[in-house]
């Protein structure tokens, strides 16, 4: 007998301890839940959070030089905007066969004209194909350096 209540107790210890490590875990995934939770959509931002892998400062050669060419009013802030996007829309409706709305909203028919740009003027090999690559982002870099001249201050 006093082994079988031995079990007994030890059983319902451990069935104790058990309940209360499943309620502590249970509050701790549900912190983890909560802040996880976006802030914004990324419907919101997902126009902007394009940056074609150019750093802050080869944005801001590539804003001063759409401000000198393409009407972009600013600000040259190196942040990739919706103002930044609509001049090089226009840049690339009038020279690389963007048929696109000038919206400065980022898809795949923007990609296919900076992939034809930058194939005739910047060393990009790959194909014309509106996928964004390694090989493109590079000839992007050289285009944003050339740029550069254009910010003077």
């Amino acid at each position: 007998m006093r082994t079988l209540t031995r079990t007994l107790v030890g059983a319902t210890a451990a069935v104790g301890i058990l309940a209360g490590s499943l309620a502590s875990a249970g509050s701790g995934f549900a912190a983890i839940e909560v802040a996880t939770k976006p802030a914004v959509s990324t419907r919101a931002v997902s126009p902007l959070a394009v940056d074609l892998g150019l750093t802050q400062t080869e944005v801001r050669w590539l804003q001063c030089w759409l401000m000198d060419h393409w009407d972009f009013p600013g600000p040259i802030d190196g942040q990739f905007n919706t103002e930044t996007w609509k001049a090089l829309q226009r840049f690339l409706q009038a020279e690389w066969g963007y048929t696109g709305p000038i919206d400065g909203i980022f898809g795949s028919g923007i990609v296919r004209s900076l992939q034809r740009f930058l194939k005739a003027e910047h060393g990009y090999a790959g194909a014309i194909d509106g996928v964004w690559g390694p090989a493109a982002q590079a000839a992007m870099k050289r285009f944003a350096r050339s740029c550069s001249a254009a910010c003077t201050d």
